[in-house]
């Protein structure tokens, strides 16, 4: 479906060559499950059920999953009028699907949003955004959000996600697999390891792939916003304010969100982080802040 939201070819690029990796390394990820319980035709039954079945239950409840894991519920017009007419003004200005619509009583002030499908999505917001931000900043943040599902890079991030799941459950498996010492036949390396250093290796890179796209499409999702509503700099007093807020926040409360830190406006960790831009779901907010700042120059120019 085409909306008013600015393209980006360079996310669309980047979506597709994540799919195309992120299959890649499930396909050898399910023909290393196969070959380690014996290359067996139940061996293939069994890495193709867990496989697919991992893979449906992450994108059919995507959307479930993250409303959960930032306690949030959806709202009725009627329970929040004001952030329905905001959504129902930008659906219209960007011809693009009305999202469902949550709230989260978190006081960590963000958003996100999620959904396998623009028909499917849902735009949250949290009590604590907007308590801190005014209407102008709350408008363009949903804006911001409302690009994701335009731009599909939330159904992208659900669906590459699934790589790092499966990997994760072959790392548990593998912690607690008891085969009475069984070997494989290749180098007498017990299967419970092979279980642990596969996975360990797929989730690596599913993990980076993940991680930047992420750090790419909330560039394109920030870029889209601003065009769209004409108000970079609105924006950019919005993260400003988000972020500085984040950083007073204790990590025990950051932890109980962390799970969803991919999909939020602003991550929810301290600015301090040691593990580099590489390991970042989110751009720093000085290459943010820049890339409005040159929107708003170039909105700014005499035609």
């Amino acid at each position: 479906m085409s909306n008013r939201f600015v393209k980006d070819n360079g996310l669309t690029m980047r979506m597709g060559w994540t799919i195309f990796l992120n299959g890649l390394i499930y396909v050898v990820l399910i023909l290393a499950i196969w070959w380690m319980l014996g290359g067996s035709t139940s061996g293939v039954i069994i890495a193709v059920l867990v496989s697919v079945g991992a893979f449906f239950f992450q994108w059919y409840f995507s959307d479930s999953i993250a409303m959960k894991a930032m306690g949030a519920r959806e709202v009725t017009p009627e329970e929040a009028p004001e952030l329905h007419t905001m959504i129902d003004r930008l659906t219209q200005l960007s011809d693009s699907t009305k999202p469902r619509v949550a709230v989260s009583n978190s006081a960590i002030p963000n958003a996100f949003a999620t959904g396998r499908s623009p028909n499917r999505s849902v735009v949250c917001v949290t009590r604590g955004l907007l308590e801190k931000l005014d209407r102008d900043e709350v408008e363009v943040v949903l804006a911001h959000e409302l690009s994701h599902v335009a731009h599909r890079d939330v159904t992208v991030m659900t669906v590459a996600g699934v790589t790092g799941v499966v990997a994760a459950l072959m790392m548990r498996a593998g912690y607690y697999m008891t085969l009475g010492g069984r070997r494989d036949n290749n180098g007498g390396i017990p299967i419970q390891l092979l279980f642990i250093l596969v996975g360990a290796v797929v989730y690596g890179l599913s993990f980076l792939l993940i991680r930047s796209l992420s750090r790419y499409r909330e560039l394109a999702a920030d870029r889209a916003a601003a065009l769209l509503t004409g108000r970079p700099s609105t924006l950019a007093s919005a993260l400003t304010k988000l972020s500085g807020d984040m950083n007073k926040i204790p990590e025990k409360d950051l932890r109980e969100t962390a799970s969803a830190n991919h999909l939020a406006l602003i991550p929810a960790a301290h600015g301090s982080s040691g593990f580099g831009e590489l390991f970042s779901t989110h751009p720093s907010l000085d290459k943010r802040l820049a890339q409005l700042a040159k929107i708003s120059a170039q909105l700014s120019k005499p035609e």
